[in-house]
């Protein structure tokens, strides 16, 4: 007998047989999807920091709740960039909607009633290829997790976010061994292009940024912790029904 003091293993599609697959959806017919990026967030984060983070989190999710989570999908539409920088690769709208469009319904059809879409790009034309995805008849909800208001677990909660103060914070929490202070330099956008800079916007990151734009300087792992509880927690509350009582499963 497994003992209950122990933290349970996140369901892991790749990692489980059939049977068990078969198992953990009869149990909870829902299914996780990270879908990552592979784009640079500055001088001083992995090329893939979104897909780093939401993978941590699909995991804590599914080792919670005893949800299915399925293999990451790597690659999202990029945010524009004046000049491209090395590492990074994106693909079009149109692909990313195809992807998940000869995926889902395989995972429909064993089962799957609902699917959680786990994402950190903000950017518009990847938020819409994730929006229009087709099913037969399952659920499918897109969470962009840094679309919530962080209010006060931040210096700057109006500030452009890629690869500022909150992505480097959630990196500096979830795998610090990935994340070069040292080269991190703040980026402070003009204040005409800050007003027009928001998340879900199209405006290009300018060519002098290096990447990030905002204050990564101020990041740290305790800011990084406290945004990747509150963020987690507003899924539990929000997405999966908890209500500070015993996880289902």
């Amino acid at each position: 007998m497994s003992d209950p003091r122990q933290p349970r293993a996140p369901l892991r599609i790749k990692e489980l047989t059939p049977a068990a697959v078969r198992d953990a959806i009869t149990a909870n017919p829902r299914l996780l999807i990270p879908v990552g990026t592979c784009e640079p967030h500055g001088p001083h984060l992995p090329v893939g920091c979104d897909t780093i983070v939401v993978e941590h989190l699909a995991d804590d999710l599914s080792a919670e709740f005893g949800i299915v989570r399925a293999p990451t999908v790597e690659y999202g539409v990029n945010d524009d960039a004046e000049v491209p920088l090395p590492g990074s690769a994106s693909v079009r709208r149109k692909t990313l909607r195809r992807w998940l469009n000869d995926l889902l319904p395989d995972w429909e059809r064993a089962g799957i009633e609902e699917f959680l879409v786990l994402t950190m790009n903000g950017h518009a034309p990847h938020q819409e290829a994730l929006g229009t995805v087709v099913t037969g008849h399952a659920r499918v909800r897109v969470i962009d997790i840094l679309a919530i208001d962080l209010g006060p677990l931040v210096d700057d909660a109006a500030g452009p976010i890629h690869g500022g103060e909150v992505d480097t914070s959630l990196m500096l929490y979830v795998a610090p061994h990935l994340v070069r202070m040292d080269l991190a330099r703040d980026f402070i956008l003009p204040e005409m292009d800050r007003a027009r800079y928001r998340r879900g916007s199209t405006m290009r990151v300018p060519a002098i940024s290096d990447g990030s734009l905002g204050s990564p300087t101020r990041a740290s792992s305790e800011k990084g912790r406290r945004i990747y509880e509150f963020i987690k927690d507003r899924i539990r509350r929000r997405v999966l029904g908890a209500n500070g009582g015993t996880p289902p499963g």
